[in-house]
């Protein structure tokens, strides 16, 4: 079924294409200006069509400019440092590359979202959203972030701009014009994450864009959209109901696919790390993964451009058939922008490879910013000091990380309850809920999901009192946009990871990293005995039970402590997971719905020497 809808915002259009049904949506760009078509230079051999591309990568919501070393500089071949960054330089940065240019395509490589400034955070990665709009973004390649809530959340609500919660409170809020969040004018694409046990896709495996030539003819470019094949297993973006596909074979299958449609130009959007230096128009001893793809994958891809390492490259590397093609990535944070031109044959609709050129732009300062992104940025900045200040729960004393002699803090045993209320409420099958919480407090290289205590006594925020908790502070007092799973382990595995409490270190000392467990559970240790036996399993009671060794338990944890990102190997082999909800919304709905809530006595952990 083809269906075919005009774009207020561009008149070119752009074919959204899963398996074997093509859907046509007008999909935009900015209209940056436009110049004469050349004229040509011959009945028998007419110019190329010029396409540029313009892509940014690894946004991550970074909508203010930044003035610190890592988000608001790069690094120059002299040793100095450039100060770059900002969404109304970025906007005007990218009007002035694109003007002139009849066909110009501006996309984004993934990570968008997952937003880390708090103004972008607070409000769903909306802003994001919103600038990405404004500034013609025409399609999106799924990132890992981009998964860190939900398929769902990607697409009924990012896309399509479906509400959750309340309106203006969880989801579509008001943005800078004064409307309603209504989802992006613009798709998400990838070929490889699929739903579980099959082959297809979640969004659109590939993107055709008609590009016109001087005489007002179409010709397509094909972009095949991949994703890391670490997603689905990773820390934040752990979906269980998911696969991932590899990137190479799926990659080919896809272009064969364009071929067979009549699509000879063909760039690949992928979102896949590797390193080449370190400066944004070098490339110096390219290593990692998205080289060994780019060494291998069909030489019928024209270009790739990528992401997720947060690196900055302008590479070149033969196909498998020894025809070079360039591998760029234009760093994070809206730093940088990569420019790849292409001439396409009007007889063949092929990339002219000879002909390509590839720049990365820095985003200087130096620029007029773009007035609409200014108006937008301080928009977004003011509401996010107006959230930040919205009170969600009252608290009765100290909720603090400070541990006892036992390691038992207030605040740890407080996030511990919320992650096993969460599994109770995330999962409808009673079966399938947690029989414990487990929360690393500090792990053994000294990180700690735990990031701020919540005082009885009134802060620095105006709209702060006594005993109140404000969005902000609840916010900062714990995690890092990570996601609690229940799963499947061995009382064997829960015993294994109470003694990796404990590590001898190389000096011969002993570090402790003591962790958090719900209230429903009791144990003693003994610190005088050897590392590794310092916890008896039959004085570790949960509901009142002597832990069973060889009985399986349903345990709620952080992802990344599951797979391994804590430094513990205990639970390895973990199965049945459910995903829950994400750190800060497990402490701040409990807080909610629990409020006035009183610190809990340190009481679950006793050690006995």
């Amino acid at each position: 079924m083809n269906l075919v809808t005009s774009s207020p915002r561009r008149g070119a259009r752009i074919a959204v294409a899963l398996g074997a049904a093509a859907l046509l949506v007008g999909v935009s760009a900015p209209a940056f200006g436009a110049q004469a078509p050349p004229a040509a230079t011959g009945a028998q051999t007419p110019p190329p069509v010029d396409v540029q591309l313009l892509n940014i990568t690894d946004f991550h919501g970074y909508l203010r400019p930044h003035n610190d070393v890592s988000n608001g500089t790069v690094p120059l071949p002299d040793g100095s440092r450039l100060v770059v960054g900002g969404a109304p330089y970025l906007a005007t940065h990218l009007k002035q590359l694109a003007a002139g240019q009849s066909n110009s395509i501006l996309f984004t490589s993934g990570d968008s979202f997952s937003g880390w400034p708090t103004e972008v955070a607070y409000h769903a990665d909306e802003p994001t959203v919103e600038f990405f709009n404004q500034i013609g973004v025409e399609f999106n390649t799924v990132g890992n972030h981009e998964l860190d809530i939900s398929p769902s959340f990607l697409i009924d609500h990012m896309w399509r701009g479906k509400c959750f919660g309340t309106v203006n409170v969880d989801s579509c809020f008001t943005d800078s014009n004064g409307k309603r969040f209504k989802g992006s004018t613009f798709p998400y694409s990838t070929a490889n994450i699929t739903t579980k046990g099959t082959t297809t896709p979640i969004v659109p495996p590939y993107i055709i864009k008609q590009v016109k030539t001087s005489d007002g003819d179409d010709l397509p470019v094909g972009f095949i959209n991949l994703t890391t094949d670490t997603t689905v297993a990773g820390s934040t973006s752990y979906q269980p109901g998911l696969d991932n596909l590899p990137l190479i074979e799926t990659a080919n299958r896809y272009a064969a696919e364009l071929k067979r449609k009549g699509v000879r130009a063909i760039v690949v959007s992928v979102h896949e790390g590797g390193s080449a230096g370190g400066q944004f128009n070098g490339c110096a001893n390219p290593s990692g993964p998205i080289f060994d793809f780019a060494r291998q994958v069909s030489p019928d891809i024209d270009a790739i451009v990528t992401g997720h390492w947060h690196a900055l490259f302008n590479c070149t590397v033969n196909d498998p058939a020894g025809n070079p093609r360039p591998v760029v990535e234009a760093g994070y944070h809206g730093k940088l922008i990569s420019e790849i031109n292409l001439k396409i044959d009007r007889r063949t609709k092929d990339v002219l490879r000879d002909q390509t050129r590839s720049v990365v732009h820095p985003v200087t300062r130096d620029v007029k910013p773009d007035q609409k992104a200014s108006d937008l940025v301080d928009y977004w900045v003011d509401r996010g000091a107006k959230t930040e200040a919205r009170p969600v729960a009252e608290i009765t004393g100290d909720l603090t990380r400070t541990a006892n002699a036992a390691g038992e803090s207030t605040l740890g045993d407080v996030v511990a309850d919320a992650m096993y209320e969460d599994s109770q409420r995330v999962n409808a099958d009673k079966a399938a809920r947690a029989d414990l919480a487990l929360l690393v407090n500090r792990t053994h290289s000294g990180s700690n999901s735990l990031r701020g205590d919540l005082l009885h006594a009134p802060g620095s925020n105006a709209a702060d009192a006594p005993g109140r908790v404000l969005f902000g502070e609840a916010w900062a007092a714990y995690g890092y946009a990570n996601p609690v799973l229940t799963v499947t382990v061995t009382g064997a595995q829960i015993h294994k990871a109470l003694e990796d409490q404990w590590r001898t270190q190389a000096d011969g000392s002993v570090r402790f990293a003591p962790y958090a467990v719900s209230a429903n559970v009791r144990y003693s240790y003994d610190a005088s005995r050897s590392v590794g036996d310092r916890v008896d399993p039959a004085d570790v009671q949960i509901s009142g039970q002597p832990l069973d060794l060889d009985r399986k338990y349903r345990l709620a944890a952080l992802a990344y402590t599951l797979i391994g990102g804590d430094g513990t190997t205990a639970f390895a082999g973990f199965t049945d997971a459910v995903r829950g909800t994400r750190d800060y919304e497990v402490l701040r709905g409990y807080l909610t719905r629990n409020s006035p809530l009183a610190p809990p006595a340190l009481d679950r952990v006793r050690a006995t020497s």
